[in-house]
């Protein structure tokens, strides 16, 4: 995955637009197929509990098929990337003390890559989301990695990253 740069304000307003459309369709899909549900197969004096949660679940996944099939969509285009790059950052969090240690221990370019990636990321997606509180420490530690590759004289492209990487770690 590369870093791309995008409109912070496009990307709000297009992310809350998804959000209202989604939240909007999906209390009209939960409604609608529970009481069809309950009109086919309820009894009037029966308890229709399943009838609803049945309901509430066909509108989730058919929401969820619909978000899939559209995610290509230009107007989804930076949605799906932030949606893309915090994948990404999971994915490397999940191995983040490990990936560390190859750094700074063992010089490991590949997790020198990958780190390097994970700093940008973050900073690209807290400002997105104007996340100010970890910035400080986030930027804090983007500074000693540079210091670490600067001093070694290290050359790294986080244009190099994919997530097949994350598989020698």
């Amino acid at each position: 995955m590369q870093l791309i740069s995008i409109d912070k304000l496009r990307y709000r307003q297009h992310l809350n637009i998804v959000i209202g459309v989604f939240i909007g369709s999906f209390l009209i899909l939960a409604v609608g197929f529970g009481t069809l549900f309950i009109t086919l197969f309820g009894a009037s004096d029966a308890d229709n509990f399943w009838l609803n949660v049945a309901g509430v679940g066909l509108a989730f996944v058919l929401l969820l098929a619909t978000i899939n099939a559209i995610k290509n969509n230009p107007f989804m285009a930076e949605v799906y990337y932030v949606w893309q790059l915090k994948h990404q950052i999971n994915l490397i969090y999940r191995k983040l003390k490990k990936i560390k240690k190859l750094a700074f221990t063992d010089k490991n370019i590949n997790a020198i890559i990958i780190l390097s990636f994970y700093y940008q990321a973050c900073q690209q997606l807290y400002n997105l989301d104007d996340n100010t509180i970890t910035m400080a420490t986030l930027t804090t530690e983007h500074n000693h990695l540079q210091d670490f590759i600067n001093s070694h004289n290290l050359t790294i492209v986080v244009e190099n990253y994919h997530q097949q990487l994350l598989k020698t770690i």
